[in-house]
């Protein structure tokens, strides 16, 4: 049995990725769906984008429309990736390696969208440093991982065109 052979498979600390893969939709839903569902049934958000009243900005809309388009995309995409994952594709690693660097991006962009809407806010909340702590740390460990891992380039090959191009012929 060749190495490849032995380490392909979801094995080792794939399945730690694959957990954290499975739990993210329901982790995200559980923390952002209480959020909104408040927002909206309290009446904030009508106070907050209705033109006339004292809180009113009119970049309070584009904001939460951002910001709940964002964490949709984010449950929606995970989604994807637990199927390419499932499925031993070969177009995991990349994507996963997007899904991970993204945050690092669109989390300071948003705090600071924030700061331009509620001037009195701080640029970085507590929540704010917490998941840009996590995002962080996440890439640190799983880009490297799925850049350099023997068992990820063994694993990930399915749906890959294996027959050669005029280039090679």
């Amino acid at each position: 049995m060749s190495e490849n052979e032995r380490i392909k498979g979801i094995g080792g600390f794939l399945i730690l990725v694959g957990l954290g893969l499975v739990f993210f939709p329901f982790r995200q839903g559980l923390e952002i769906i209480p959020t909104y569902y408040k927002l909206i049934t309290d009446g904030s958000f009508t106070y907050l984008t209705t033109p006339g009243t004292e809180a009113y900005n009119e970049l309070w809309l584009p904001l939460f429309l951002f910001e709940m388009g964002y964490n949709a995309l984010m449950i929606l995409v995970s989604f994807g990736l637990i199927y390419l994952f499932f499925k031993k594709h070969y177009l995991f690693p990349k994507s996963y390696i997007a899904f991970a660097l993204v945050p690092i991006v669109l989390i300071p962009l948003d705090a600071y969208m924030v700061t331009l809407v509620a001037k009195n806010e701080t640029t970085f909340s507590v929540e704010t440093n917490i998941e840009l702590i996590r995002s962080i740390i996440t890439a640190a460990i799983w880009v490297p991982y799925m850049i350099f891992s023997k068992r990820v380039k063994a694993t990930f090959v399915e749906g890959k065109d294996d027959s050669p191009s005029l280039g090679t012929v």
